[in-house]
């Protein structure tokens, strides 16, 4: 299919053959798996999967891309939805969800947190992404690339990175390189927040201005005797602390209210 990207949307397509079987084999598609594929733009990514996957469900934000796919898998094999994934509900679909694709750059954050909403419905993720993201996805504590992004995520998946993948094997070339990452639910016996909203606050406060303690950071939220209660030194910095010192200090937080 002929198709200029479109810049409003991120479109930058897989077309290196080399790099598509790398990716699918990292997917793993197998018959009765329940998939959606994110973004499948002109369908290379598709077309792999769906000659495996019976239950296919592709979500394309793009209306010209949406036709064309409608067109080619008339049949019924692949449901195609046009829509943006940041409206779409993912528990609609038949659980547990296998959902993969190459996440536009511009807005991958977003659709990652929208993802992680469904999270205890989804067997697991495999995303190609910005590898400056991947990176800051699959950091620990303590390093530079760590930060809200990498604690919202560990507390709801384990994560490696699979397949690392160069500019050159899009369409238009971007800027930046690329890699693919593999993402997988604790399940439902992992450690929660009480409140996980209040979980999400201090998080975010704790990272809004990473030189601060964590005492100055998230003085609205978290009261002194939280910190003794949990054994956490109010003067660290939020950069090095782990999902699990998180989830104790906004426990220690919402129990001090």
């Amino acid at each position: 299919m002929e198709h200029k990207p479109r810049k409003r949307f991120g479109q930058h397509f897989l077309t290196d053959a080399h790099y598509l079987a790398r990716i699918v084999k990292a997917i793993s598609p197998q018959p009765g798996d329940s998939m959606v594929e994110i973004g499948p733009g002109t369908g290379l990514l598709t077309a792999e999967l769906a000659k495996v996957v019976q239950g296919l469900h592709v979500i394309e934000i793009d209306r010209d891309l949406a036709a064309h796919l409608r067109l080619v898998y008339r049949g019924g094999r692949v449901t195609v939805h046009e829509a943006d994934i940041l409206d779409f509900d993912l528990r609609a679909l038949p659980a547990p969800l296998r959902v993969v694709g190459n996440l536009p750059y511009n807005v991958s954050t977003p659709i990652l947190f929208r993802v992680a909403e469904a999270a205890d419905r989804i067997a697991d993720c495999v995303f190609m992404l910005q590898r400056e993201v991947v990176d800051r996805m699959v950091a620990g504590p303590d390093t530079p690339d760590y930060g809200r992004l990498s604690v919202m995520l560990q507390y709801r998946f384990t994560m490696a990175l699979a397949v690392k993948v160069p500019p050159g094997a899009f369409t238009p070339p971007p800027k930046v390189d690329s890699a693919v990452v593999r993402m997988k639910p604790l399940g439902p016996k992992r450690p929660r927040a009480r409140d996980e909203a209040l979980f999400a606050q201090v998080v975010a406060a704790a990272f809004s201005q990473r030189r601060k303690t964590l005492r100055n950071a998230t003085k609205l939220l978290v009261a002194p005797e939280a910190f003794t209660r949990t054994g956490i030194d109010a003067s660290r910095r939020g950069e090095t602390l782990s999902a699990g010192e998180f989830i104790a200090l906004a426990d220690a937080a919402a129990a001090a209210r």
